[in-house]
């Protein structure tokens, strides 16, 4: 498919590019989109979580009161985790959340989120741009020149830019990434996804494997 290139102004500058219908236009798998963003949100659990089990609990270990005739149920230990100050029944432990996840399946979940941001009018071909510092001022402009500043985005760089980079940071709206950072994830949680022409060869390259 042919897709008009825009600059940093928001207008056309008269240029088309060729994108692979194989990544661009698929019928999205939404299976292989929960997939994926549930394997990245795993990740970033650090699965530290942890409570007391009773044999880990500060406590005498006597029998707290006869076993028979009291009326109530048997208990042998204040430790128990029916006491208040007892061990946690069931309680968390650390635990990896992290899962294996093939890379066909990955490769297939970022071409439905690129694909569904194409076939929603979300996805723009930006032409490369940078600046000469960095400045937040001069990322919001751009921002508003292309209808994005109410709205979260995602701009996807064909390589590192420091300027672009740093002028993004103090914009909470807004994200930038090299296309080697590119995940299902961030394209699905943004609005609008823009891609730099220098990124496109790079996503190519990658999800055409």
């Amino acid at each position: 498919m042919k897709v008009s290139v825009i600059d940093i102004k928001g207008k056309e500058t008269g240029r088309q590019v060729e994108l692979s219908d194989s990544i661009f236009a698929i019928e999205p798998n939404d299976h292989a989109i929960y997939l994926d963003v549930k394997q990245y949100l795993a990740n970033q659990r650090q699965g530290t979580h942890k409570a007391k089990q009773r044999a880990e609990i500060t406590g005498s270990t006597r029998k707290i009161k006869k076993q028979k005739g009291t009326g109530t149920a048997r208990a042998g230990s204040i430790k128990s985790g029916v006491f208040r100050g007892g061990g946690r029944i069931f309680g968390p432990t650390p635990r990896d959340y992290s899962f294996k996840l093939n890379k066909g399946q990955k490769r297939l979940a970022r071409k439905s989120v690129l694909s569904q941001k194409m076939a929603e009018g979300n996805l723009h071909i930006v032409e490369d741009f940078s600046f000469d510092a960095p400045k937040t001022k001069n990322f919001i402009d751009v921002l508003k020149s292309l209808g994005l500043d109410n709205k979260k985005s995602l701009f996807v760089l064909g390589g590192s830019n420091n300027n672009v980079y740093l002028s993004s940071r103090n914009f909470k709206g807004s994200e930038v990434v090299t296309n080697s950072e590119l995940n299902t994830y961030k394209i699905l949680h943004a609005n609008s996804v823009v891609v730099l022409e220098s990124s496109l060869e790079g996503i190519e390259e990658t999800l055409s494997k």
